[in-house]
């Protein structure tokens, strides 16, 4: 069975930029650019209009900020899966746009075959962050905390079962749900359950803050940074 296309909205303040992105990705056959949008107003319109698999967005828009579009794009289009593309290297500003709902982000200098393997593995169900970028946005969202508040996490920690501490490190190594429930033999429905028992238990928005939560409660091993 032929596995279905991705259908991508490319949101870019620059026209040359934009025309650049839609040759790049459309040289993939299994994937589609259905819109564009300069930003602001245009972009939400199109993301309504579209609904769109996945989102590629630029967080610097000229007038407009990237940043700000996030919530509104993923309520116009629900399910929408958004991939940050950035030339700003500020973890702040990075963890700030995941805290929103984007579940990737791709530095402008990369290579565009890297591009390409984002797209392909955040639709997915993947989170995308560049292994060079990992060490910052983990500290970023490591910053020092009181001990009364360890202490609780450590209590949160402990009320988790051996097989949802498995898919916290499945989930850690980089597994979307389908390859988690392959590797525990369980289906995908009871994986999700997992998945929203854990989020409870630790009181995490979504798979890119338990990852890292994981890590800092050394729930998991953080992959070696190159």
């Amino acid at each position: 069975m032929k596995t279905p296309g991705v259908r991508l909205m490319l949101v870019d303040d620059h026209a040359l930029v934009r025309a650049g992105l839609r040759m790049l990705v459309e040289s993939r056959p299994d994937f589609t650019v259905v819109a564009e949008a300069d930003g602001g107003a245009a972009a939400l319109e199109a993301a309504f209009r579209e609904r769109p698999d996945l989102i590629l967005l630029d967080l610097d828009l000229g007038s407009d900020s990237g940043i700000d579009l996030i919530q509104g794009l993923i309520a116009a289009a629900p399910g929408v899966r958004v991939l940050m593309l950035t030339g700003m290297k500020d973890p702040t500003l990075h963890r700030r746009a995941f805290t929103l709902g984007a579940v990737g982000l791709v530095e402008k200098d990369k290579a565009a075959e890297v591009l390409l393997k984002a797209i392909e593995r955040v639709h997915a169900g993947e989170v995308w962050i560049d292994r060079s970028m990992m060490a910052e946005v983990i500290v970023e969202f490591s910053r020092p905390r009181k001990a009364d508040v360890a202490d609780e996490e450590a209590t949160k920690i402990r009320l988790l079962s051996a097989r949802e501490r498995d898919v916290i490190a499945l989930l850690a190594e980089g597994l979307n749900n389908k390859n988690i429930a392959a590797r525990l033999f369980v289906s995908e429905t009871t994986v999700r359950h997992h998945l929203s028992s854990i989020f409870t238990k630790l009181g995490v928005k979504d798979r890119l803050e338990l990852v890292v939560y994981a890590y800092r409660h050394k729930i998991a091993a953080p992959p070696t940074i190159a």
